[in-house]
């Protein structure tokens, strides 16, 4: 007897574990399957869609959903869930973290006493501060509120920019150029799909002084026009969770001591991947019990 549930991406041992228990789940395509289990990174393609004719639903752990074929998708009919929420705390906390780090060059830093240079060569050099910062929010979402409201208590200006304007008190902004050009740091939390959102334009917009945070997606930023404004001084730094092909950094951003990198963490403590296998849990059980979604994609 087939099992109505695939694991269609490697998963953490625990989850996939429970997917067999509860359900049987099995690792290989095959008929009868309604739902598929897969991961943000590795998503669903069109074809793997194609060897699923009963595919009904997929079941994501994790926010993104660039890596699923929405077209393919739409043309089926299948519904798609994420886990949202739960892990907003953790990646707006990393998001800050990466923003304080590229400003006050806390890693750099380390690496300079750790090297002996202080000894050496003497006081590590002056960097920015971060209180009082213009920071601008791309992608003004729940992570991206998040953000913003851990940076109100560095009395931060905080502007942001959506499709649409959202009903909050920051300013909207008509394009990320116009909001790079206004801010001193670029924090980007949308999702990714379609072209870069910032290029050369938008690096060069953000200036000399300017930092580029992203912990929404790699496919969000021109990531050969960052290096080459980084390596230039056109911006002052950055600070990186997502990159274009992960796992692969380009060796040029792992060779400047302007950037903070983190292998895609944003969501990566024990508490929150705990409630985000909860989450897909609960939706692949309301799927087959109801034909619901807990958490559907709008």
């Amino acid at each position: 007897m087939s099992s109505p549930v695939l694991i269609a991406a490697p998963l953490q041992s625990d989850l996939a574990d429970e997917l067999v228990l509860r359900h049987g789940a099995v690792t290989e395509p095959e008929r009868g399957v309604t739902v598929a289990v897969t991961t943000s990174a590795h998503g669903l393609t069109a074809e793997q869609i194609g060897e699923l004719p009963d595919l009904k639903a997929i079941v994501s752990f994790g926010v993104g959903y660039d890596s699923i074929d929405l077209d393919a998708v739409r043309e089926r009919g299948i519904v798609v869930s994420t886990t949202p929420d739960v892990l907003t705390d953790a990646v707006a906390d990393l998001a800050i973290g990466l923003l304080i780090d590229s400003v006050r060059r806390i890693s750099d830093s380390d690496r300079y006493v750790r090297a002996g240079s202080w000894v050496t060569l003497g006081t590590y050099p002056l960097t920015g501060h971060v209180t009082g910062r213009r920071v601008g929010v791309v992608g003004l979402g729940r992570i991206g509120q998040a953000i913003a409201d851990r940076l109100t208590a560095f009395r931060c200006e905080i502007g942001y920019r959506n499709r649409r304007e959202a009903d909050v008190a920051y300013p909207w902004f008509s394009s990320v150029r116009d909001l790079a050009e206004w801010a001193d740091v670029l924090v980007l939390a949308a999702p990714g799909g379609g072209d870069p959102l910032v290029g050369a334009p938008e690096l060069e917009a953000l200036g000399a002084d300017g930092h580029l945070v992203n912990v929404g997606r790699g496919s969000l930023v021109d990531e050969s026009a960052l290096i080459a404004a980084l390596t230039a001084g056109t911006i002052a730094g950055a600070g990186l969770d997502v990159f274009a092909d992960e796992p692969d950094v380009p060796r040029e951003l792992r060779a400047l001591d302007s950037v903070v990198l983190a292998p895609h963490v944003g969501s990566a403590t024990h508490d929150t991947r705990g409630a985000m296998a909860d989450l897909v849990l609960a939706n692949v059980a309301a799927f087959l019990e109801r034909g619901e979604l807990v958490t559907p994609l709008s």
